[in-house]
């Protein structure tokens, strides 16, 4: 993998992290205000909830180059 590859996944990464943040962060916000008192805790569990999510997509991208792919069968 060249290293220009490497920084446009790191920068993939890094974006759907910004937004899946954002996003679990707003949700969390509004489910807080509307259905549970003000509580922190939905918002730390939508905050969570987009990271771990983010996460998960940054290192399955990032194993990618590496996986073995099954071909597809000549009929």
């Amino acid at each position: 993998m060249s290293e220009n590859e490497l920084g446009k996944k790191w920068d993939r990464c890094l974006a759907d992290a910004a937004v899946k943040l954002g996003t679990g962060l707003g949700v969390g916000i509004v489910f807080s205000v509307l259905f549970f008192k003000r509580h922190t805790w939905p918002i730390s569990l939508g905050s969570g909830v987009g990271l771990g999510m983010a996460y998960a997509n940054c290192q399955n991208d990032l194993r990618s180059h590496y996986m073995i792919r099954k071909a597809e069968k000549e009929t």
